[in-house]
């Protein structure tokens, strides 16, 4: 079974908290087909509202509200407060996401590489993007 364990600190910005979390134990090596924290191979998935403001553990695989395989842009509605955003996408360490303050991918603000689950205020937060490898 997968331990996970925080590996990073947070980034220190006004609207974003981020907070790295690794998903593999020591002795088990990942694959492109493993779930990580319930996001499907290939995707990146926004976890339902966390009432707290400071991470309290891991991103919960039952409160995924959204999942993204495309690349590009896609437009988010009434999400307000602190949201897990995961990236399991598999096209390697280039496969990363932007939050966008924009719609459209305008206005970015960070990407997050694979294998990372951040842990976001979407409140100034409109689209996020998938970016191509």
């Amino acid at each position: 079974m997968k331990t996970p364990r925080p590996v990073a600190a947070a980034l220190g910005c006004a609207t974003l908290i981020v907070m790295c979390l690794s998903g593999a134990g020591a002795a088990e090596a990942s694959t492109a087909t493993d779930a990580y924290y319930g996001c499907p191979a290939g995707a990146v998935c926004v976890y339902g509202q966390d009432p707290a403001k400071e991470p309290a553990g891991p991103p919960d695989p039952n409160r995924i509200t959204n999942i993204y395989y495309s690349y590009g842009a896609h437009n988010l509605s009434n999400q307000y407060g602190y949201h897990w955003v995961a990236n399991n996408q598999t096209g390697g360490s280039n496969a990363t996401f932007d939050v966008c303050r924009g719609y459209n991918g305008v206005d970015c603000t960070f990407g997050g590489i694979p294998r990372v689950a951040w842990h976001v205020d979407l409140t100034p937060i409109n689209s996020i993007v998938l970016n191509r490898p």
